[in-house]
């Protein structure tokens, strides 16, 4: 079966990768059918039954997603493909007897040359005509047309609450301090390195815990370190207010007191920049010897994710793993962040 997920445009790749990683912790067997703008489709083996529930969980985990759609049609962005193909659809697949409907549309970029409320409106007429009756309110299936550089329609599967994410803001969490990464990104790098729940999460430049929180919320038991005394304690602070077995350590990422592959992945923001080597004998020598640790903390077999504004290829290389993959975001014009994918051979 084909399912879309609406994705949110934060980062050309990104998204992507997060939906990937996800569907595969959800143990879905999937391929990808097309990659739009905005918008990634993929054909899942299994029946509605068996594919959904998983969606479900999918969506929990996602950050760099709107919804989760089931393909009910794909067509030309022209209003008369669209309303063609509204036509020519069976919705018996997709509402039960007495279920209400909404359909709701969302343009992405400059792609169709009609207004959203438009379409809406016509493509629900067709669907009211069949026999099934409209709640603009509280509808129990809503329909969903993405209009880029493909129509892509169907009812909603699963939505992902972003507002969450905005809930926990680093200023309004109980200790902040500046220049730490926002929720949705520090999510979409933990759902990137496939950590599951209950397995461990370690990240060795933790600051105030805000990826070992993104980490914590989807199950994982986190370990940071963190070199500054007042941070740690406000890292501890923070993930104390949203649960979850953690442990954080003050101490120094060059010498971490755990034991040789006891970690399930790593993600981890490391310092940059003139500020980065006050705590160490050089930045080169942080790099150089955090990722050795990182290396011998890694169980084979699994991923480490690495944000920083400089190349760490060599220093990844040297520690002896393999980069799988390299992302780049830009933040401001000063400040474009490199986001590495490295793996532990077995």
């Amino acid at each position: 079966m084909l399912y879309a997920f609406e994705l949110s445009g934060e980062h050309d790749s990104l998204p992507v990768m997060e939906a990937y990683a996800c569907m595969e912790i959800a143990g879905l067997d999937f391929k990808e059918q097309e990659i739009l703008d905005q918008c990634l489709i993929v054909e899942i083996n299994g029946t509605v039954n068996e594919i959904e529930p998983h969606l479900l969980y999918v969506a929990e985990r996602l950050a760099m997603s709107h919804h989760i759609i089931r393909v009910a049609g794909m067509c030309e962005t022209a209003a008369k493909n669209i309303l063609e193909m509204a036509e020519d659809i069976d919705y018996s697949d997709h509402l039960a007897p007495g279920k209400t409907f909404v359909v709701r549309a969302r343009k992405i970029k400059h792609y169709c040359d009609f207004e959203r409320e438009f379409i809406e409106g016509h493509v629900g007429g067709k669907i009211f005509r069949k026999g099934f009756r409209a709640d603009l309110k509280t509808p129990d299936v809503q329909f969903r047309l993405l209009l880029g550089q493909k129509c892509i329609f169907g009812p909603v599967v699963a939505a992902v609450d972003r507002s969450a994410y905005e809930e926990r803001l680093p200023h309004k969490k109980p200790f902040f301090y500046p220049g730490v990464l926002m929720p949705r990104i520090a999510r979409a790098l933990v759902n990137i390195s496939k950590v599951k729940a209950d397995e461990v999460l370690f990240d060795p430049f933790c600051g105030t815990a805000g990826i070992l929180v993104e980490g914590a919320l989807i199950g994982a038991r986190v370990i940071g370190i963190e070199v500054r005394s007042m941070i740690a304690s406000g890292a501890q602070m923070n993930l104390q207010v949203f649960g979850g077995h953690s442990n954080i350590i003050a101490g120094d990422a060059c010498m971490v007191p755990l034991r040789d592959e006891c970690v399930d992945a790593i993600v981890t923001d490391p310092p940059y920049g003139r500020s980065a080597a006050i705590r160490a004998e050089s930045l080169h020598h942080l790099y150089d010897g955090s990722f050795r640790e990182m290396y011998r903390l890694l169980r084979k077999g699994k991923l480490a994710v690495v944000v920083s504004e400089m190349d760490i290829t060599r220093f990844a290389k040297d520690a002896g793993f393999k980069i799988i993959d390299e992302y780049s975001q830009r933040v401001h014009r000063s400040l474009t962040r490199r986001i590495t994918l490295l793996y532990k051979e077995k």
